[in-house]
Order: C-alpha cells, then sequence, then structure tokens
C-alpha cells in the first residue's frame, strides 16, 4: 500500500515541505544552561531531519531573559546566539530535504528554572509551585511583543525557513488567549479580541521585520479542558482571528503541560494504549477546517499509525500530521514507513520521556532499556 496523501508535498505559506510528516516541537534538554546550541542538540536534529521528516521543529527556543524559565532550552533573546542557530540550520539544510522551522516562547506562568519569575497576564496561584505569578503590566506587555518580534528577527536571520510562536499549554501566549488565567480589562484582555491582541500585534510586528513571505506559524490551544478556561467554541473564534489576521499555518493542541491544572491528566501527551484513543485532537480539526480559509491546518495528538495518517490528510480533515514522542523512539520513522514498512510507530505513549527532562536530555526510558537488555 502506497502513503500518497503522507508522502506528497504540500506549502506553507511559500515554502513547500516534501511530505505532510512534522516534527511537532517537544522539548530534549540539549542546549547548554546557559542557552546557546551545543553540539549534541545539532547533531539529535540532524538525525531526525535525515530521518524523513518533512518539516522539523525543535521544541521551545526562548526570546525573553526574564521569560527563560527552562533549564537547556535553547536561546534566541540576544544577536549573541544567532550563530549557533545558523550552524543548526546548515547542518539540516546540508544534510536532508526537510525544512526547520524555529518555535519562539515565553515561559511565563509555566517558568520552573530557579530564579525566574512567574508571571502571567493576571495574578494567578500555580499549583504546581505554590506560588502566584505577577501580573504584568501594560508596559511589559509591550516590552514582551516587541521580544518576540526581535526573536522572530533572528528566527529569520539565522536562516530558518518558517517561524511558529508557542500559544498552547499554559506558556504565556496561551494564558493571555485563556479566560481562566487572563482576567485583565485593558486592552489585552475583557473580550476575545482582546485576549488575542497579544498574538496579533506580534504577527503585526513579524511580518514587517521579515521578509513578507516568510511563514509565520502558530501552535495554538483550541480548548483549556478548565473550569473558567477556554471553551472550543470561543476557540474556534480565536482560530477565524488569527486566520483573518494572516497566520500561514495554525497547529492546534489543548490542555496545559503541568497535571497540577487538569486534574493528572497530560492533555497534550495522552497516553494512547489503543487504537481508539489515537488521534485524540482529529475531532477539533474536523470542524476547524473549514475555517481555515486555505491555509493549513496541522494535527497533533497520538499519531501512529501511517495508514490513517494518509486517511486523515486525503479526506482533507487536515494538510499535516504532527508527532513529538514517537520521533524521540525513532528518529528515522518517516524514512521505515516510506520504504513500506507500515506498522505503527513504536512509541507506546507511557510518557516516561517526561521524566528525563531534568537534568536532560531527554530520550526514551523504554527503548534505553531494551537497549541495555540486549
Amino acid at each position: 500500500m502506497e502513503l500518497e496523501t503522507l508522502f506528497s508535498p504540500k506549502k506553507i505559506g511559500n515554502v513547500e515541505i516534501k511530505n505532510r510528516i512534522m516534527r511537532s516541537p517537544t522539548f530534549v534538554a540539549r542546549a547548554s544552561e546557559d542557552g546557546f546550541l551545543t553540539d549534541d542538540y545539532i547533531n539529535y536534529y540532524t538525525e531526525v531531519a535525515k530521518g524523513g521528516v518533512g518539516l522539523l521543529t525543535p521544541g521551545t527556543m526562548l526570546i525573553d531573559q526574564a521569560g527563560a524559565g527552562i533549564a537547556k532550552a535553547a536561546c534566541l533573546y540576544d544577536d549573541k546566539f544567532i550563530e549557533g542557530h545558523k550552524r543548526f540550520v546548515n547542518s539540516v539544510h546540508e544534510n536532508s530535504e526537510a525544512k526547520v522551522a524555529s518555535q519562539i516562547n515565553h515561559t511565563g506562568n509555566n517558568a520552573g528554572k530557579p530564579g525566574v519569575e512567574l508571571v502571567g497576564p493576571s495574578a494567578k496561584w500555580n499549583p504546581a509551585f505554590k506560588k502566584e505569578c505577577r501580573e504584568l503590566t501594560a508596559a511589559e506587555i509591550e516590552q514582551i511583543i516587541k521580544n518576540f518580534v526581535a526573536g522572530g528577527r533572528r528566527v529569520y536571520e539565522s536562516g530558518y525557513d518558517l517561524v511558529e510562536l508557542h500559544g498552547a499549554h499554559g506558556f504565556l501566549l496561551s494564558d493571555f488567549v485563556s479566560p481562566f488565567a487572563n482576567t485583565r480589562s485593558d486592552d489585552y484582555g475583557g473580550t476575545t479580541e482582546g485576549r488575542c491582541k497579544i498574538l496579533v500585534d506580534i504577527y503585526n510586528g513579524l511580518r514587517d521585520i521579515t521578509d513578507k513571505n516568510f511563514p509565520i506559524l502558530i501552535k495554538l490551544n483550541v480548548q483549556d479542558y478548565l473550569p473558567g478556561g477556554l471553551t472550543f467554541e470561543e476557540g474556534k473564534e480565536i482560530v477565524k482571528i488569527l486566520i483573518d489576521t494572516g497566520y500561514d499555518a495554525i497547529e492546534l493542541s489543548c490542555g496545559r503541560v503541568s497535571t497540577k491544572f487538569t486534574g493528572g491528566k497530560r492533555y497534550p501527551a495522552l497516553t494512547v494504549s489503543s487504537p481508539e484513543e489515537e488521534n485524540f485532537f482529529l475531532p477539533f480539526a474536523k470542524e476547524l477546517k473549514p475555517l481555515m480559509k486555505d491555509q493549513p491546518i496541522i494535527l497533533m495528538g497520538g499519531i501512529r499509525n501511517p495508514i490513517t495518517a494518509d486517511e486523515i490528510l486525503r479526506k482533507n480533515y487536515a494538510d499535516f500530521v504532527s508527532m513529538g514522542r514517537p520521533f524521540i523512539h525513532e528518529p528515522d520513522l518517516p524514512n521505515r514507513w516510506k520504504s513500506g514498512d507500515l506498522s505503527p510507530a513504536k512509541c507506546i505513549s507511557c510518557n516516561q520521556c517526561f521524566t528525563t527532562q531534568r537534568p536532560g536530555p531527554v530520550y526514551c526510558v523504554v527503548k534505553r532499556k531494551a537497549e541495555e537488555r540486549s
């Protein structure tokens, strides 16, 4: 059986991706303590690129020193980081046909690094850290917007093919969108449009400072799974606003990284123990696709079976499929599928890889144990 759609090219903006498989941004704790890209970081992701993925998107890159709350995360809050990112992008381009995006982020109320202050659109108790985040002033928000734009400029100057904003999982931008986290009454809160203003302003700033054809994506929460949080009905309205603004694609997601908020369920990365539990965000994609005005929608969440993935794309429920955990186990997964081995990803969605984030680097615990036994 040939996976004609899964391995067909498609554009995001003016950038053609060789197939419909995206390596979803997943933190791997391989940068240096001060945020520089290491040889290990570059070699790790180059191997993923060589494994056949169409679009490679490394995990979160931090664009604000005050919002750099993840240890061993890549940074882009200063021009001093650009040289390392140029080396990385060149390595991917020289060793593969993959396109590479940079996901830029501010940790906000998800800052787990000692000494980094928890901040958000509104003061909110964080049960994971047992403290309240500080409400940002309007002047601080305007500076953060400038920092995102400056980070995007560094992404562009480093040679990345695309840039993606992290607007999901309880990081700063998704907290602005969420009525659970954002109870402001000024221009950056109140209405749906007000809570989206920071995303619109960042987009406009990026569009002004980069090539007009440089694709700008966003990973976006479309539902919080929290009492008083973002509902899917409002999530659809936000998608409409961002597509009208000009975003070139949306990678949809839901929930928060911290399970302390969500009753123990890790919604962005649910466990998958049966085929029926796969593709758990597919119902959202089906409803969002008609709202996209021909811009691509990227489906993540439990993608494991290539035959099912090809069917999802063929039926036009989504334009790309995005995977994170499977690539931790199998960096060459797309090449395996393309060669004719259509067995599902070997990742069993146990989430043990999350336990390796501190002190890093991230690896598949199940695979490592199997290798040690052999």
